[in-house]
C-alpha cells in the first residue's frame, strides 16, 4: 500500500478494540479489563465514538488513559462526530473529545456519516485546520462509499487540505461496505482501511433466527434491526451455517476468519462485553492463516 507520509502507517494492527459497548451495555470496571487485556495482546487502535451512549465511551475511554498512561504515540485512538459538519460545531466537536479523552486522545477524528455538508470546503477547511493546529492526528471518513470519498478528496487536493487518512467502514459476511473500487482507491492514496462489525452485532452467531435476543444491540438499537434483517444477510447467514456444518468449526470463528482475510482491510474492529471476545478474534486471526478455509473463498 502506497502509505505516503501517513501518520498511521503500520500503527493501526490487525486488531482495534471497538468501544461501542463502554457506557452502555458495560460499566466502566469491565471496560477497563477489556481495554487491558487488549493492550497485553498487542493491540495498538481504540475506536470509540461522540455518538456511543451520547459521550459515555469517550469518557470511560479517557479515564482508562488517564489512569493507564500508555506511553506517548503507542496508541492510536479514533473517535467520531455527527452532522452537521459545520465549521463551529467542528471546533467545538473536537473540543468536547479532547476534554473527553485528554491529550492525544484524538489521533484519528473521524466524520462519521455522510451528507453533502461533508465534501463542502468550509466543512474540509475546519478540519484541516484543526489537523495543523494539532488538535487532531489525522482525518478519516466512516460509512462514505467510494464516490463519496472520491469527491471529499478531490475537493482537499484543490483546496491544498490534509487528505482523508482512513475510512472505516462496516464489512462482514453478511453486510459488505468495502467494495472493489474503494481498496483501489485507498490503496493508490495511501488510506488505511478499518472495518467494524465483524460479526455483525451478534447476527452471524445466529442467535436471532428465532427472534432479537432481549438485551443485545438489536434490542437496545431497533434501527439497527434492518441492516442486517434483509434476505441478503439472512441467505448469507444460511451460507455460514451450512459452512460451519461442514468444516465442523463454529460459526463465529468462521466469520472472524473471512474478515480477516479479506484483502485490502488494514485494521478489523473487535468489540464486545468481555475479554473473551477479544481473544476468540485473536484465534480466528491466526486460523485464517494457518488454514486454506476453502469453503469461505468466493462467498
Amino acid at each position: 500500500m502506497n502509505s505516503g507520509n501517513s501518520p498511521l502507517a503500520g500503527r493501526m494492527g490487525r486488531i482495534g478494540l471497538g468501544c461501542v459497548t463502554f457506557g452502555r451495555e458495560i460499566g466502566e470496571t469491565e471496560a477497563f479489563a477489556i481495554m487491558d487485556r487488549a493492550v497485553a495482546r498487542g493491540v495498538t487502535h481504540f475506536d470509540t465514538a461522540q455518538a456511543y451512549a451520547a459521550g459515555a465511551s469517550e469518557s470511560v475511554v479517557g479515564a482508562w488513559l488517564a489512569s493507564r498512561r500508555p506511553g506517548l504515540g503507542s496508541l492510536v485512538i479514533g473517535t467520531k462526530m455527527l452532522a452537521p459538519y459545520t465549521p463551529e460545531r467542528v471546533a467545538e466537536c473536537v473540543g468536547l473529545s479532547l476534554k473527553r479523552l485528554g491529550p492525544g486522545g484524538t489521533g484519528l477524528f473521524y466524520m462519521h456519516q455522510w451528507t453533502e455538508e461533508a465534501a463542502s470546503p468550509e466543512a474540509l477547511g475546519a478540519f484541516d485546520q484543526a489537523l495543523r493546529s494539532g488538535s487532531i492526528g489525522a482525518l478519516g471518513v466512516s460509512n462514505f462509499s467510494f464516490e463519496q470519498l472520491e469527491r471529499v478528496l478531490r475537493i482537499q487536493d484543490e483546496r491544498g487540505y490534509a487528505p482523508v487518512r482512513a475510512i472505516q467502514n462496516n464489512h462482514n459476511f453478511a453486510v459488505r461496505h468495502v467494495t472493489p473500487a474503494l481498496k483501489q482507491l485507498c490503496e493508490r492514496r495511501g488510506i488505511e482501511i478499518v472495518t467494524y462489525s465483524p460479526l455483525g452485532a451478534g447476527f452471524l452467531t445466529g442467535k436471532h433466527k428465532a427472534g432479537v435476543e432481549k438485551g443485545s444491540r438489536f434490542d437496545i438499537i431497533p434501527g439497527h434491526q434492518k441492516v442486517y434483517f434483509n434476505d441478503e444477510s439472512w441467505a448469507r447467514l444460511r451460507t455460514l451455517e451450512a459452512i460451519a456444518a461442514k468444516t465442523g468449526r463454529s460459526m463465529p470463528e468462521l466469520a472472524l476468519a473471512w474478515v480477516f482475510r479479506q484483502p485490502g482491510v488494514g485494521t478489523v474492529l473487535v468489540g464486545g462485553r468481555t475479554s473473551a471476545q477479544l481473544d476468540q478474534a485473536f484465534d480466528a486471526l491466526a486460523l485464517s492463516g494457518r488454514e486454506p478455509l476453502s469453503e469461505l473463498s468466493g462467498t
